[in-house]
């Protein structure tokens, strides 16, 4: 079976060297966050949408800006307020007087990639319909539904230290990001070059050999496919399902369970799957490794995690028990 699938794979690479480049460019662009870079491009791999956490001046717009530059379809950046309607989003449907008929003009859903800047400021009537479109890859006024583009990726951002005039984002839509992604402040060796090609950027110059590669949606495509078809063996699917059932408050066999309130539900192990999946891909294997789940265990558990009123009073974060159920659950 692994001669054919090692065939396949050489086949279905085909669009390897265009990802590998446009990670360098996105790399080349965004100092310092090569974490959020990787996370970008396992999202759009493994088909789903990512909600990024950091300080102001992280580079978090600009991170999906650069990316939009390298593939094939159009961009949109939303600043959710608490303000913004539903319309403001999925669009609106216009009168027509001289045929007495109404239009419906698309909103920024329809767009490819669309960034939900301060997701958290928007009221729940804005979020819900935003959770329609995640979630359903569609849209729906009156008693019309839309159609969005095969490919949709929403990034959606966070501001940690400013919480006054937020609306905390409910649970049911928090599992519906594929993945939770947390970034902080580049090294003092990072914020020299940031410096240098933020100069360079003013003055008209960039880098020569950072630009964009065209990733166009049919390559897009094959690479998800890829990503589908890439090999994991059986104890490495027993160890992603022993790691989600280990968050569950019916498995006692590790002591993870104490810190939390509610544990993953199977979208997690869904998630886990195609991010391992793609991680690998990513890094040139045509088979996911241990090391693939448990670096993208963070960032799929992250917000999937609940913790209880003990845990929280013990100064525990949720990267502290993702950390623990890594080392309790047993590497086959």
């Amino acid at each position: 079976m692994r001669p054919i699938i090692g065939i396949l794979f050489g086949v279905v690479m085909s669009s390897f060297p265009a990802f590998s480049a446009l990670q360098e460019y996105i790399e080349q662009k965004i100092i310092g966050q090569s974490h959020l870079a990787n996370r970008l491009l396992v999202a759009i791999l493994a088909d789903g949408h990512l909600l990024v956490e950091g300080a102001p001046g992280l580079a978090k717009t600009r991170a999906i800006k650069v990316l939009s530059d390298g593939i094939e379809g159009d961009f949109h950046r939303v600043q959710f307020t608490p303000d913004l309607l539903p319309s403001d989003l999925t669009g609106i449907e216009i009168y027509r007087p001289q045929d007495g008929t109404f239009h419906f003009q698309k909103g920024p859903l329809f767009h490819n990639l669309l960034l939900a800047d301060e997701i958290n400021r928007a009221p729940a009537k804005v979020q819900s319909a935003l959770l329609e479109a995640m979630a359903e890859r569609q849209i729906t006024v009156g008693s019309v539904s839309y159609p969005l583009p095969e490919l949709f990726l929403v990034m959606a951002t966070q501001n940690p230290i400013e919480q006054e005039g937020t609306y905390p984002l409910p649970e049911a839509q928090l599992d519906r990001f594929l993945l939770h992604v947390t970034i902080d402040y580049p090294s003092a060796e990072a914020e020299r070059d940031i410096l240098r090609l933020s100069r360079q950027e003013a003055g008209g110059f960039d880098h020569g050999d950072a630009q964009p590669v065209i990733l166009t949606q049919d390559m897009l495509m094959q690479a998800r496919q890829a990503v589908l078809d890439l090999y994991i063996a059986e104890d490495l699917e027993a160890y992603m399902v022993n790691l989600i059932m280990a968050t569950r408050s019916n498995h006692t066999q590790t002591g993870v369970v104490k810190h939390l309130q509610y544990g993953a539900s199977p979208r997690a192990t869904i998630a886990l799957d195609r991010c391992a999946r793609a991680h690998a891909w990513l890094n040139g294997r045509d088979f996911v490794s241990p090391e693939d789940i448990q670096s993208m265990a963070f960032d799929v558990l992250r917000h999937r995690l609940l913790l209880n009123y003990e845990a929280e009073a013990a100064g525990l974060t949720t990267d502290d028990v993702i950390g623990q159920l890594i080392a309790q659950v047993a590497v086959p």
